[in-house]
């Protein structure tokens, strides 16, 4: 075996750096393009350099989309609007672990119910103003108060006080909350520069990312430009987003070199992706869950019975693997991802059971029961044909199911949260605590089952303060069983994101907390 050869094999077996690797086979006299091709198959991230225009293709988008950070209802706002061009005063990193952004630093007092942020030094808005505690206050107190419509009301509604003390902003809590830096992470929660009344201003879409928006067109895309004082590191001189809701077309803007990077690929046709030599598909598993939801405020879904008849006579199983092909797990009618510190798999398990869909539907006093079911792809990769075997499956538990195929481009603002049973995604989030406020809490506005269980929100304030680990299991298991058993909630799969690239850029590797690299894919990722 010649040098070349070993120096090869020590590349596969990951036993040389990408510097040495390089630095060797150039003394051997090897081309830097044959060389970086063997670090390539061999799966080494390629050294970032900053240049060229990125082209994203996502699924969401709507022309009633805003900058306004508490409306952001996707990644396609919350990538442009935040992660491109905004910050949070935390982020989460690729091991999971919550880090400073906006706040170079965080401390804790008085029981984990007062907590200190430290703004960092060297952040500036895009319009040249340095970045104090006093937009930070003004930016949390854009989605607070009793007339909020924010998506992160239910987040500060565990806030007392909010203020700024030279360059820390000091946040009180009704209660202590160990997990409150996660909450400070919510890509709703940007940091906007404050006004003279003390309001923000959103409208501009100034922040404080590394890129500013340049033209921002709603269901239609993005553009955005490189800010050159971003505290952080960025790499494209230019990014441009495309809404392409349909995966096809989506899919057939990446084949054809229109667009450098596809969200939620078509996973029935996601193998042909991957025979291509040009495209790269990546998938990542974080929080992120598949769902259908029930009112529980209208009937038949008012009815508990009704709603455990339903969640018997779905085919998880089924839809994981003709609709999923192997990229999801089956769920069980809890939010909580396995994977999240004092998760439980409730019991029974709800796989599917016709005759015991049956029983319970004659306990509710019927004997066949007839629904509609609102769905569109635009709620998940997947989602009609994943309402077309619940169709099936129900049909024989004496459930008649109407599948009514929504337009895509005003699924968020016409059927979520207004349709009483219909097709719905989340992210997911890394705490107990965060996913249950954002998504389960009574007065949630993204509380999608309208589901208000007064045992469930007394738990919910007891455990976030609890600082026996024991105590605290007991507690979060218990509210996973209540949501299983009582809530609107049919839990179809934990999907994992599944996304494609072309070969033309870069990354390493990919965060967990949200789609789109965590939605902070313009800064993360470079040309190859």
């Amino acid at each position: 075996m010649n040098q070349w050869e070993e120096l090869q094999q020590a590349a596969f077996a990951k036993k040389v750096s990408r510097r040495d690797f390089m630095r060797r086979a150039t003394a051997l006299g090897i081309s830097t393009a044959l060389a970086t091709g063997v670090l390539s198959r061999a799966g080494y991230a390629q050294e970032p350099k900053k240049g060229g225009t990125f082209k994203i293709g996502l699924g969401h988008g709507a022309t009633t989309d805003s900058l306004d950070p508490a409306t952001y209802p996707d990644q396609m706002t919350g990538t442009v609007g935040w992660g491109a061009s905004g910050n949070s005063l935390t982020e989460m990193d690729v091991a999971g672990n919550i880090v400073g952004d906006i706040a170079e630093s965080f401390e804790p007092s008085d029981g984990a119910k007062k907590w200190a942020f430290k703004v960092r030094k060297g952040a500036t808005f895009h319009n040249g103003k340095d970045v104090t505690a006093e937009d930070v206050v003004a930016s949390y107190k854009h989605h607070m108060g009793p007339d909020s419509k924010s998506a992160a009301k239910s987040v500060v509604d565990t806030i007392e006080d909010i203020k700024a003390d030279g360059d820390n902003v000091v946040i009180t809590l009704k209660g202590g909350n160990a997990d409150f830096p996660f909450y400070a992470s919510d890509y709703h929660l940007k940091i906007m520069p404050a006004k003279a009344d003390g309001k923000v201003d959103w409208e501009s879409g100034v922040g404080t990312g590394p890129y500013q928006i340049v033209k921002f067109e709603p269901g239609v895309g993005a553009k955005l430009k490189r800010f050159d004082n971003f505290y952080g590191k960025s790499y494209f001189d230019e990014v441009e987003f495309k809404v392409i809701a349909d995966v096809a077309a989506r899919t057939n803007a990446l084949t054809s070199g229109e667009i450098h990077y596809m969200d939620r690929c078509d996973l029935k046709t996601v193998n042909l992706l991957k025979k291509n030599p040009d495209i790269n598909v990546n998938e990542v598993t974080g929080y992120g869950h598949y769902i259908f939801v029930m009112n529980v405020t209208a009937a038949p879904f008012d009815n508990p019975d009704v709603r455990n008849a339903i969640k018997f006579a779905i085919d998880r199983e089924e839809i994981s693997k003709k609709v999923f092909h192997g990229y999801a797990s089956p769920g069980n009618d809890n939010p909580i991802a396995p994977s999240i510190q004092y998760a439980i798999n409730p019991e029974p398990v709800h796989s599917y059971n016709a005759e015991k869909a049956k029983e319970l539907l004659k306990k509710a006093g019927l004997d066949s029961l007839t629904i509609d079911l609102s769905t569109s792809d635009a709620a998940f990769a997947g989602a009609v044909d994943a309402a077309t075997l619940f169709k099936e499956s129900a049909a024989k538990a004496g459930i008649n199911i109407n599948v009514i195929r929504e337009a895509s481009d005003s699924y968020w603002d016409n059927v979520w949260l207004k349709k009483p049973f219909c097709a719905s995604y989340w992210n997911g989030r890394p705490t107990c605590d965060w996913m249950f406020t954002t998504a389960y809490a009574a007065e949630a506005p993204w509380n999608d089952t309208f589901w208000k269980n007064p045992r469930f929100n007394e738990l919910l304030v007891a455990a976030r303060s609890e600082t026996n680990s024991d105590t605290r299991a007991k507690q979060y298991a218990e509210m996973q069983q209540l949501v299983h058993d009582d809530g609107g909630l049919i839990n179809i799969v934990f999907n994992s994101y599944v996304s494609a690239n072309s070969k033309a850029v870069a990354h390493g590797d990919l965060l967990s907390n949200w789609d789109v690299d965590g939605m902070k894919i313009c800064s993360r990722w470079w040309m190859a």
